[in-house]
């Protein structure tokens, strides 16, 4: 690791001594216009601000906007005397007179400064009505506009219309591209509250971007096959007292409640800001499971009734143009009380039941500390962050039996401590306008205890403890590393190198208590070093086209209950635990895109190839305590190498200026290996391990969705939207999901001074026809359905107050790897 540090720094200095100057320029027939917009009297970067290019007639020709930094460059334009229109709400307009040509092909109009307008709007943020998607040269941006915040009360329901992205509606797991091997961020950390939960914490409309960063460079944590989801959320760091609150009610049978405030105050050189948010209500699931080779049938009855409230306050300190210190907190509460009945009508007329009841309650917080330092070239920063989290989890589970000889009831007690500590170092160099080097430092320190306790055990004739014994599991991961990024980009053409080298350190053991006599220790230890390539290159010929290529090599290392070696969770059917000498899979990837500008909207299609060695998947087993009731055991492997691909088509599109629509299709192959047992008799009640047969399975996996959605304003208060999404039926190693469809409908009205005020109603699920259905062969034949409340309404209401102008710190966007959290509302 020495010398990758010294090569690392010792290639850094040599690039810093470069010539910084670019050769004379030859006379073409386009042109580039550059500069930087800020606030006139706060001399602070202002993105987002319209660039608007017009000829000497009035006729608009190009234009842009200026990044997080305020700056902008807009390429490719024609010769001729132009109109440069800087244009930004709440804002004096400015326009400035220039002429392309001979000798004056490279214009910089320099800092362009722009004073608070008499008018002055004084709404918290400034959303647009139609959402976007914009393909970059690593990652699809989806701006939330107001059409898609009518879509859904929080980030959950719209995570739904977004293109290749999957939510299980009754897990809350979201998957990207088919793959829930996907790392979920909030302004480019990832939280410490468990993700389906956080979701439904964040309100819609304080969703500002979402980006779908399917391959991601060096510089970010390689975690995710699939990739990086990273959520954007407004920030209110505006002068004087701004807020937003936001209150929202759903309901199909439970009435569910969620409503949130977020507030700061900016004055001087302190800004405050402090956010609250809650989940409340119960829900309520249901299925069934056909079993065929006994004709014995499972109904599944579930209902849970969960609390969430989530705090957050913090504080942004401005020393002075160049430092800037930020500390914030977020704390998290959650109870949860769920309750099932699983009826077993057997072919022998034998009814029994499984009464399952569970509560649970965790607390978590991050502690974050960031300081940045802009230099003399204020594009030039270093940034350094100190992040700390921890989480607690009392749970408590009763199982009762009714009618069964075995198992007999029992009582599971979890006890959870989590904590990790991040420490991040980011230097930012330009070694001139169009090259740029990157390199950082980081260490992950991850420690997770779970204690479990189960009373009521017994041991079967097998000699096997019965559920589980009671087991305390520690688990640690160190990881040290380093990444370095190169960016150069050269007239139609842009490039992107880097590498990030990681040192992994991992230990697991777990300590089993089977009685006062009998113990067992499971040790494991993985340690690896691994140096993990990105390259990114695109080209633009025109303002209509533009084409990109990448590459990058990731890993998925094993989630937490994946090698959590304690029961996850049972029915008198199946139960579920991990492997705790799991090992990672890493991913190799390529992907392609083409994104055609069209005069109302664009269009992006792209496909991706991933190759993926020592693969996760499922593992499916007889389970040995009671061999003729053919229950299974599900837990996780590695196997061979196996290979993914997909293509992927998407557009924002506007027919008439009433009617907008935002469409995606997509569609992607994986073959999944696993190993699956069945039990090779007809005579279940005399069967034994020897009729016990085990084969790898492999299934060839190909999946297609669509979604469609559309956006009519009657006026410019109220507007309509309706969603539709099909989902193709899916193969896996347990069972083949059949296909799925949804049809939504919504409203939104805007009122009140400068529309602060908004009213929207939505109806989901219009023809009830969201179900999970499935057939499966291994271990024992079946079909089954679960249901849930997605035929639902909802209402929802937002207001802002306040007012003032743009100042926040600009934090690093990267990823945490694990449980940590972001800014703005989280």
């Amino acid at each position: 690791m020495r010398r990758f540090f010294f090569l690392s720094f010792i290639l850094f200095s040599i690039s810093v001594k470069a010539n910084t100057t670019d050769p004379e320029i030859k006379a073409e027939k386009t042109g580039t216009i550059s500069g930087k917009v800020l606030d006139a009297k706060l001399n602070a970067p202002l993105p987002y601000v319209n660039i608007i290019i017009k000829n000497s007639t009035g006729k608009t020709l190009t234009g842009g906007i200026t990044l997080d930094d305020g700056t902008f460059k807009i390429e490719n334009i024609i010769e001729g005397n132009l109109i440069i229109s800087i244009q930004y709400i709440g804002y004096k307009t400015i326009k400035k007179e220039i002429t392309i040509g001979k000798g004056n092909y490279r214009v910089n109009l320099g800092n362009i400064l722009l004073e608070e307008s008499t008018e002055g709007l004084d709404a918290v943020t400034v959303v647009a009505e139609v959402s976007t998607i914009q393909q970059k040269v690593d990652r699809k941006i989806i701006t939330i506009g107001k059409d898609l915040t009518t879509a859904g009360a929080n980030a959950s329901d719209i995570m739904t219309n977004l293109p290749s992205v999957s939510i299980d509606q009754q897990t809350g797991n979201i998957s990207l591209r088919g793959n829930e091997n996907v790392r979920v961020m909030i302004d480019g950390k990832l939280s410490n509250v468990p993700i389906a939960q956080l979701l439904k914490q964040i309100p819609s409309t304080s969703i500002k971007q979402i980006e779908l960063i399917t391959n991601p460079s060096a510089k970010y944590n390689p975690e995710g096959m699939s990739g990086i989801i990273n959520i954007k959320l407004h920030k209110n760091t505006k002068l004087g007292f701004n807020g937003n609150i936001n209150l929202g009610l759903t309901k199909e049978i439970f009435a569910k409640f969620n409503s949130s405030i977020d507030m700061n105050y900016r004055n001087g050189k302190f800004n405050f800001f402090g956010n609250y948010g809650n989940n409340i209500g119960k829900n309520d699931n249901y299925g069934t499971i056909n079993r065929l080779d006994d004709s014995s049938q499972q109904n599944f009855k579930f209902n849970n009734n969960n609390k969430s409230h989530l705090y957050k306050v913090g504080v942004d300190f401005y020393l002075n143009d160049n430092n800037t210190i930020s500390f914030f907190t977020n704390q998290n509460i959650f109870n949860g009380k769920n309750f099932s009945n699983t009826h077993i009508n057997s072919s022998n007329n034998i009814s029994q039941n499984q009464l399952f009841n569970n509560e649970s309650n965790n607390n978590s917080g991050q502690y974050n500390l960031a300081y940045k330092h802009k230099f003399s070239n204020e594009d030039e920063t270093l940034d350094v962050e100190i992040d700390h989290n921890d989480f607690n989890q009392d749970e408590i589970a009763k199982f009762t039996y009714l009618n069964f000889s075995f198992p007999p009831n029992y009582i599971d007690n979890v006890d959870t401590e989590r904590s990790q500590t991040t420490v991040n170092i980011d230097y930012v160099k330009p070694i001139n306008e169009k090259t740029k080097l990157e390199v950082g430092l980081q260490a992950r320190l991850f420690n997770s205890d779970i204690n479990y306790i189960s009373t009521g055990q017994t041991f079967s004739s097998l000699g096997t403890l019965i559920p589980t014994p009671s087991t305390d599991f520690d688990y640690n991961r160190d990881i040290y590393s380093a990444y370095l990024t190169f960016q150069k980009t050269y007239d139609k053409w842009n490039y992107q190198v880097g590498f990030r080298a990681e040192q992994v350190n991992t230990t697991a053991d777990a300590l089993r208590i089977f009685d006062s006599n009998s113990t067992e220790l499971l040790p494991f230890e993985n340690d690896y070093f691994q140096v993990y390539p990105s390259a990114f290159i695109s080209y633009k010929p025109s303002n209509k086209n533009t084409y990109q290529l990448s590459f990058s090599r990731r890993i998925d290392r094993p989630g937490l209950q994946q090698v959590n070696p304690i029961r996850e969770w049972s029915t008198p059917r199946i139960s579920s635990f991990g492997n705790s000498k799991l090992q990672p899979q890493f991913t190799n990837s390529i992907e392609s895109n083409y994104t055609r500008q069209l005069k109302k909207g664009s269009i992006t299609a792209g496909v991706f190839y991933r190759i993926i060695e020592d693969n996760i998947n499922r593992y499916v087993s007889i389970d040995r305590t009671d061999i003729s009731a053919a229950n299974a055991i599900l837990s996780f492997d590695n196997f061979d190498n196996t290979s993914a691909f997909g293509l992927e088509l998407s557009s924002n599109y506007r027919p008439t200026k009433w009617w907008s629509l935002n469409g995606s299709f997509d569609l992607y192959s994986q073959k999944q290996k696993g190993i699956t047992e069945f039990i090779d008799t007809d005579d279940l009640q005399n069967a034994t391990i020897n009729d016990i047969v085990r084969q790898h399975t492999e299934v060839d996996n190909v999946i297609w969705n669509l979604r469609l959605f559309n956006n009519f304003k009657a006026s410019k208060k109220l507007s309509f939207s309706l969603f539709s999404m099909y989902r193709g039926e899916e193969k896996g190693i347990q069972f083949t999901r059949k296909p799925m469809y949804l049809v939504n409908t919504g409203m939104r009205y805007s009122f009140l001074e400068n529309n602060r005020a908004t009213f929207s109603f939505n109806y989901n699920d219009i023809f009830n026809s969201m179900k999970f259905e499935f057939d499966s062969s291994t271990p024992y034949q079946s079909t089954g359905n679960f249901n849930w409340e997605s035929n639902t309404w909802n209402i929802a209401l937002s207001y802002r107050f306040g007012g003032g102008k743009y100042k926040a710190l600009n934090r690093k966007k990267r990823d945490n790897n694990e449980k940590s959290g972001g800014g703005g509302f989280l």
